[in-house]
């Protein structure tokens, strides 16, 4: 329902007429600035309760591309800005004394201060009302008496909290404090540095905003700063204990500090920006996390397209009669410019997500030798990759690879990994997919040919769908198992075209039981759906169903079922052996049994098979060991596990450290580190690479190798995931599913041509790109 408006004042020129901005910050101002620009005639009026030196933090940092855009909104603006700007382009990362140095990033920066004076300047230059130190009326009374209000009033809005049941906002408070301080010297370049301390690691963001001045942040684990003391101090003294813990990047010099708190960073999401007349921008609208860029830049480009929206949408202006006409012109340039603007913030969003949380694990990253350790930093929030790293600074790539291993002019990808006495040719595996398409369990021609092509496209490891080992263990009719000779015979015909026709490429089995998520229909017809008839009973670790009133409650395993279980999975682990797969996986994850073992959420057991996690994990470690015992000693075995429920009161970080460190002290070669499937109330934070975090952490946590997988989509990926040490192997199941030669591809596109991706000698002749048809 839209907001209530009371009648407005007749328009006298320009639409809207009159506008309202709440908060006189970078946004807000230039928001002002700008739309009195585009039509003089209109009355523009921001409040600001502050005074107009006042201002929190120092240095605000813009990129090129929002410095273009303001160049092409208002020349005066960008030209103002242009002269105050200081430069660079190198990022220096201080580690254990050692200092790296990457260039070619380029960064501009200036003084908060002085900002807001060149924008206080040219409001005052266009006509713009600033009222300082006034606290702004209430939203609702600006929207009855203006034609448009805009919120500017930053991360505690409170038009936001007036309006929450519409604007719907979610705000994340997360586990480090930080604090916004000042040294009086210009830093060379922008320098991350660790501090080791007795208390925890804590980390300083650094970088030059004048030519005599930089920010200097300060920012740890929220247990770090207890231990250390800072909840005790009061400003003066927080100031001077960190210059002290950064002497040396300092100079012995001191920090200063303007109304400088301790503070932990909220993020900030709302499901919608506008409210009638009444709109959101910057930090009341959305919040990403500082060490991927600035508030002010996202709050600055909100303003130019809410402005160009507003233009846009202008010339219906006068065929608008009231809120609730068929064509409100307001209401479409304020939907028009969140739309534009929505998805680019979600992207912003989403690696501030991934670069602050790599700053919350920082611990488990300094472990790392200094090059990787920066290389790793410089990457966290998967914007800036191996390759464009190649391209900014070659040289500092190339010393990373070296450090790698990788040989002259090969990409990390293809180098080789050892499991046991499997030795893969390049680090690419072809994720297990469910192709649902096995008759009575039978794996036929389509599983040839495409676990066959997979094979062809030059991938280091081909890995089968799960594999059921019984019929009531199957997910869906069309299931492919290991529960009869006939079905092992069917795949040994796989594995045998793989060795004979793509030598060099192994193949592994998934051995897997679907538990409570069993006697489904295939996915295309209806995913996690009960069959309409011809189910078959479930059991798993209790008797609590997938989806309450769709599917089946199970039947809690006793000891009796979970001995057959565990024969079950022996007997298809033998086959296995007989069929010449390299590589056997057992599946633990995404609430299939094994899993649902290991859950919280899904074990309710009172018995020594539940409760507490080493209750859990008893019996999947059970049929762990029994496998392992009946699989040949050189050959490897992984397990795959779901390291977060994504959901409340479910497997928690400490929970899958040590789900892997079990499983790695009983034997286990690599970890295959997936994340949910294991409820259906999940929560996931979808993303590109978005799992990867959690193998990163199993990987440097417990030193086990790990295979990442998840939404990584591009060979870039990889080769990043890899070069940063936060993966071993990298699995991909769609990119396969698009191109099953993808590895082959990934290969010319790179230029490499070595050993770890030959092209098969019927292929040879396509190892090139086709020419195109000529373009004019």
């Amino acid at each position: 329902m839209a907001a209530p408006r009371a009648a407005r004042p007749a328009r006298t020129a320009g639409w809207p007429g009159r506008i309202a901005v709440i908060g006189g910050g970078p946004g807000g101002l230039y928001a002002a600035a700008l739309l009195k620009r585009l039509d003089p005639a209109r009355e523009v009026t921001v409040w600001e309760r502050n005074a107009p030196s006042d201002t929190f933090g120092f240095g605000v940092v813009l990129s090129d591309e929002t410095l273009g855009g303001i160049r092409d909104a208002d020349p005066a603006v960008y030209e103002a800005l242009r002269r105050e700007l200081v430069r660079w382009d190198d990022i220096d990362v201080v580690h254990r004394g050692h200092r790296t140095t990457s260039t070619g990033h380029g960064f501009a920066a200036l003084g908060r201060r002085r900002l807001l004076e060149l924008l206080h300047a040219r409001c005052a230059e266009l006509g713009v009302r600033l009222r300082f130190r006034t606290e702004a009326p209430p939203a609702a009374v600006l929207a009855a008496s203006h034609d448009l209000v805009v919120a500017a009033d930053g991360v505690h809005s409170r038009t936001r909290e007036a309006h929450a049941d519409h604007f719907r906002p979610t705000i994340t408070t997360h586990r480090c404090r930080y604090i916004w301080l000042a040294a009086d010297f210009p830093f060379e370049a922008f320098r991350f540095e660790t501090a080791e301390t007795e208390h925890g690691v804590m980390q300083l963001h650094a970088y030059p905003f004048s030519a005599d001045s930089s920010t200097v942040i300060v920012e740890m684990r929220e247990e770090v700063w207890r231990a250390a003391g800072f909840h005790e101090l009061d400003e003066a003294e927080s100031t001077a204990r960190c210059a002290k813990i950064f002497a040396e990047a300092l100079g012995g010099r001191e920090l200063r500090s303007h109304r400088s708190a301790w503070t932990a960073f909220r993020t900030v999401v709302n499901e919608r920006w506008s409210y009638g007349n009444t709109v959101l921008i910057g930090d009341a609208a959305h919040t990403a996390h500082f060490s991927i860029g600035s508030g002010t830049k996202l709050a600055v480009e909100d303003a130019l397209a809410l402005a160009t929206h507003l233009t846009e949408h202008g010339a219906l202006a006068e065929h608008a009669t009231d809120a609730g006409s068929e064509h409100d012109p307001l209401t479409e340039a304020l939907a028009a410019y969140e739309a534009e603007r929505r998805p680019v913030v979600a992207s912003t969003q989403r690696a501030a997500a991934a670069s602050l949380r790599w700053f919350e694990e920082l611990a488990g990253h300094v472990d790392r030798p200094p090059r990787r350790f920066a290389f790793d930093l410089l990457t966290r929030s998967r914007r800036v990759t191996h390759a464009n790293l190649r391209l900014r600074d070659p040289a500092f790539t190339t010393a990373v690879e070296d450090d790698f291993g990788c040989p002259p002019g090969t990409p990390p990808m293809f180098t080789p990994f050892r499991l046991r006495g499997l030795t893969l040719r390049n680090r690419v595996v072809v994720s297990p997919m469910d192709m649902y398409v096995a008759e009575g369990g039978v794996p036929g021609d389509f599983h040839l040919v495409h676990l066959g092509a997979r094979a062809l496209g030059g991938a280091g490891l081909v890995m089968t769908e799960m594999v059921c080992v019984s019929p009531e263990g199957r997910i869906t009719p069309g299931c492919a198992g290991l529960w009869t000779d006939e079905q092992a015979d069917a795949w040994a015909r796989i594995t045998a075209f793989v060795h004979a026709q793509a030598p060099g490429t192994a193949i592994g089995v998934q051995l897997g039981h679907s538990g409570r998520k069993g006697s489904t229909r295939r996915m295309w017809e209806g995913i996690d759906q009960p069959l309409p008839e011809g189910n078959w009973p479930l059991v798993a670790a209790s008797p609590l169903p997938y989806r309450v009133g769709v599917n089946q409650a199970p039947r809690s395993l006793d000891r009796a079922g979970l001995a057959a279980v565990r024969e079950e999975f022996t007997a298809a682990a033998r086959r296995a052996a007989r069929c010449d797969f390299d590589l056997l996986e057992l599946h633990c994850a995404h609430g299939y049994l094994l899993s649902g073992f290991l859950s919280p959420l899904t074990n309710h057991r009172t018995d020594a098979y539940g409760g507490t996690l080493e209750g859990r994990l008893r019996f999947p470690l059970e049929v762990f060991d029994a496998v392992r015992e009946v699989w040949p000693e050189d050959r490897p075995m992984t397990v795959r596990v779901s390291a977060t429920d994504w959901a409340e009161g479910g497997t928690s970080t400490e929970d899958a450290l040590a789900v892997a460190r079990a499983f790695a002290a009983h034997g286990a070669d690599a970890i295959d580190v997936s994340t949910g499937q294991v409820v259906p109330d999940e929560r996931p934070e979808y993303g590109r690479s978005y799992q990867t975090p959690y193998a990163d952490r199993i990987r440097n946590a417990i030193g086990v190798p790990v295979v990442a997988v998840g939404a990584i989509s591009s060979w870039d990926d990889v080769n990043s995931l890899l070069l940063a040490g936060r993966a071993d192997l990298c699995a991909l199941a769609r990119p396969h599913l698009y191109d099953p030669h993808w590895t082959l591809h990934a290969a010319a596109e790179q230029g490499y041509e070595g050993p770890a991706a030959p092209w098969p000698a019927p292929y040879r002749a396509g190892s090139r790109p086709p020419p195109t048809g000529r373009r004019e």
